[in-house]
């Protein structure tokens, strides 16, 4: 059994397979090499001849390298077998003679186990002089890096200079902030005007469904620092009174209608109001839960809110077809909204024109208002005669379209 890497299963364990075998018959394929030898499912030959049985699933393997089977061995045998910790160190240790040169965490992801588990097996065999000591290592994606990372020192002054070297550390930040705060302002203003140029400034149709994730200008402890990370760096902003006014232009008329509204924790108020102004009122919301924690003065957001209001006679979704409140997907780029809440919104209301303002890029089926500057298209709403969709084949021409480089920006006038 040359690839029977594994201690072989305990009384217990064979019992039980054997009769899951009498049951069920073989479940899992025996995998085999070029030249029949087994790589993985020794013990269910074992049971299949002792019953008498010569037929069972074989799947064969070709084009492997010896340590390609034997590290294939392991990994199919080590996530399903119940092994004590020494028996697993053992198997670590076995893989590790096979392929040193590979990373702990390589091999950790590749057995199922803990990185420090490996890293402390190598230990034990290196000074043991089983394996030798590898300056470079080859990580799980493939890239052969240093084994150890180097440590970063700092220079530390004798105690009567350090109130002096502290001063100086402090000048040499506050002038490297005064010229990054300065180049953010230039880079804030270009975008500004790339946003004022490009969203038009009015619509000359309405819509029954509206999708926006307003453009919030955020409060922050100090323009100077505060603005590093900010939104501006990526999109003009607007403060809660321009949103108010700028859709309350667009959008704020007495049509039945719906509203989707994005907003934050901090600017929860903001976003009710602005719903006000446009004359909705509030009846619900969904929720974005984001997987990872963000910042926050009181908690740290891992959320985000999609405010729902209803102006005038809008019929509620169909009893059995509402989505859950709560969707959980990982963040993306900055300020991008997952795809799965547009979807539904889609989902609820078929066959109606749909805008989405402030949009990052042209989503089928909906007219777009805003600023795209991506590979993507930049689509703008036509203006179709009354009473026909625009966007649609009713409607008239397709949107035009202005394709332009960049990364996704959210567009506003400035």
């Amino acid at each position: 059994m040359k690839y029977q890497l594994l201690p072989p299963l305990s009384a217990e364990e064979f019992q039980s397979l054997e009769r899951s075998i009498i049951e069920r018959g073989v479940l899992v394929p025996v995998e085999y090499d070029e030249d029949g030898e087994i790589i993985d499912g020794h013990h269910r030959v074992q049971i299949c001849e002792s019953l008498g049985l010569v037929d069972w699933p074989r799947f064969v393997r070709q084009g492997l390298s010896e340590e390609d089977k034997r590290k294939l061995s392991r990994e199919l045998n080590l996530h399903r077998r119940h092994l004590t910790t020494a028996q697993k160190q053992a198997v670590i240790a076995d893989q590790l003679r096979d392929t040193p040169s590979i990373s702990s965490r390589a091999i950790a992801s590749m057995l199922g186990v803990h990185h420090s588990t490996v890293a402390t097996v190598r230990k034990r065999l290196v000074d043991g002089g089983e394996i030798s000591h590898h300056n470079e290592v080859e990580g799980r994606d493939g890239v052969v890096q240093p084994a150890r990372k180097p440590i970063k020192t700092a220079f530390v002054p004798d105690q009567p200079n350090v109130r002096e070297y502290m001063n100086g550390a402090k000048m040499i930040r506050a002038e490297q902030q005064k010229l990054s705060h300065t180049v953010r302002l230039a880079h804030m203003d270009m975008v500004a005007e790339k946003g004022r140029t490009a969203a038009p400034g009015k619509l000359a149709r309405i819509y029954p469904v509206y999708y926006l994730d307003p453009p919030w200008r955020f409060g922050v402890r100090s323009e100077v620092t505060g603005r590093e990370k900010s939104a501006e760096n990526h999109y003009p902003t607007l403060t809660t009174n321009d949103v108010c006014e700028l859709l309350a232009g667009l959008i704020g008329v007495d049509h039945p209608a719906v509203c989707f509204l994005w907003a934050t924790n901090p600017m929860l108020l903001d976003g009710l109001r602005t719903l006000k102004a446009c004359g909705f009122t509030y009846v619900h919301h969904w929720i974005w839960d984001k997987e990872v924690a963000g910042t926050g003065y009181w908690g740290r957001d891992r959320h985000e809110i999609l405010l729902i209001g209803r102006r005038g006679d809008i019929a509620a979704p169909l009893p059995g077809t509402q989505p859950e409140t709560v969707h959980r997907e990982r963040k993306g780029k900055h300020s991008a909204k997952p795809d799965w809440f547009a979807e539904q919104i889609e989902r609820l209301f078929p066959g109606v024109a749909k805008l989405e303002l402030f949009s990052r890029r042209a989503r089928p089926g909906w007219d777009a208002w805003g600023f795209e500057a991506d590979g993507a298209a930049t689509e703008l709403p036509i203006y179709p005669p009354v009473g026909e969709m625009a966007g649609r084949p009713e409607g008239g021409t397709v949107p035009p379209t202005e394709r332009k480089r960049g990364r996704p920006r959210k567009a506003v006038p400035a």
